[in-house]
């Protein structure tokens, strides 16, 4: 019996290698394609990854004859709202046809920069755009929404050296910094340098910033008063403004964030991550600014780097880290203890449930992902988590 067992072990081994599967160690590794986002995900399946389908008619047609632009921010509140930050500047002529004097055809006109979805895809709730008492970013970058359903938001204009905290109906809390053409400087806390990110640590009432565009930093404030707490650069060190030039995958790692710094988040167990995006890497932080770990995604991409924004995996214990890739447009799992590189779903192009220049995410409370789109795609979109496989 013991070599029949053992003759049907070797031909079912044989019969996978010619099939083209490896065996390892014992155990099933998938093979090539089971890493490719346009074709069969049943090996993710089976190994527990979060898995996503676009929900090609989320969210539902704008009001008002609306337009999205670039899409600069997308954040998920603690109902469920879907919040997005846009900038209704990009938007070329054509585009808001209906918007010129005289019209030159029907569409469309510029949405506020401020619109709240609800789960099915209805807008609920829009504003934005300057007003008395503060300065509304050139260009806009990075929203958070708290706990206390105040609504955070950033900007990476030239000149963009604030933030602004509103209520969820659009009224003016509070502005940190102030517009200005100072030089940058990442020691300096009475300004900011082009903000890509925030997020608030709602049980110590401060604020995070990734800053991000002009600065290399991390800077923390106090979220109540705006009073400034904390800064660091990589590796928990000073910040260093000094330009690193360009990014060579084959030169020793870079002691220095490069711009854009352009995420910060929380995990639930009180870590902090930050997107050092031309750098291809994820370094791991405690929220003193003590450095614990760094992570690297495909380090070989040039260009604008692979990793733009993260979020987090909502099993129990956020296992993983789903890194978006604006550079070359995927969604990486790794996982979030290791750093390991476990998957990587969807691809480039223009197709729904495709990416050009993938730029900023959230998660719900149900795991389902939104996307937000920059450059020349200007478009939000949503993926549902298959979840017979969390």
């Amino acid at each position: 019996m013991r070599k029949k067992t053992t003759r049907r072990a070797s031909s079912l081994l044989c019969t996978l290698a010619l099939a083209g599967i490896a065996v390892v160690a014992g155990a099933f590794a998938p093979p090539a394609w089971a890493h490719d986002g346009q074709t069969d995900r049943s090996w993710q399946r089976m190994r527990g990854l979060p898995d996503y389908t676009v929900d090609p008619a989320w969210p539902k047609q704008l009001p008002n004859n609306w337009i999205l632009g670039q899409v600069a921010g997308v954040a998920v509140d603690r109902y469920d709202n879907v919040w997005v930050l846009h900038r209704p500047r990009s938007n070329t002529v054509d585009e808001l046809g209906a918007a010129q004097t005289p019209p030159r055809s029907e569409c469309c006109f510029p949405a506020p920069p401020v619109l709240v979805f609800d789960r099915e895809g209805n807008v609920i709730n829009s504003w934005g755009g300057d007003g008395p008492g503060y300065n509304w970013p050139a260009t806009e970058h990075g929203i958070w929404v708290d706990n206390q359903n105040n609504v955070w938001i950033g900007g990476n204009g030239a000149a963009d050296r604030q933030i602004l905290k509103f209520t969820s109906s659009g009224r003016f809390l509070m502005q940190i910094g102030q517009p200005s053409t100072d030089p940058l400087d990442s020691l300096r806390t009475d300004i900011l340098g082009q903000v890509a990110s925030l997020t608030v640590d709602d049980r110590a009432n401060e604020v995070y910033l990734a800053d991000g565009y002009g600065n290399k930093r991390v800077i923390v404030f106090d979220s109540r008063t705006g009073a400034f707490k904390r800064l660091w650069g990589a590796y928990g060190n000073a910040p260093v403004d000094t330009p690193p030039g360009p990014y060579d995958p084959t030169a020793p790692v870079a002691t220095q964030f490069r711009n854009p710094v352009h995420c910060v988040r929380l995990s639930d167990d009180g870590f902090v991550y930050v997107c050092d995006r031309v750098n291809n890497r994820v370094q791991v932080f405690t929220k003193a600014g003590r450095f614990l770990k760094e992570f690297f995604v495909r380090p070989e991409t040039r260009g604008n780097g692979s990793v733009w924004d993260i979020t987090f995996s909502n099993d129990r214990n956020q296992r993983y880290l789903l890194v978006m890739d604006g550079e070359n447009n995927v969604v990486w799992t790794l996982d979030r203890s290791s750093g390991a590189v476990l998957d990587k779903q969807f691809h480039n192009g223009r197709n729904a449930g495709q990416f050009h220049w993938l730029h900023q995410a959230a998660t719900d409370s149900r795991g389902n992902l939104y996307t937000g789109e920059v450059d020349t795609s200007k478009r939000l979109q949503k993926f549902t988590l298959d979840r017979d496989r969390r």
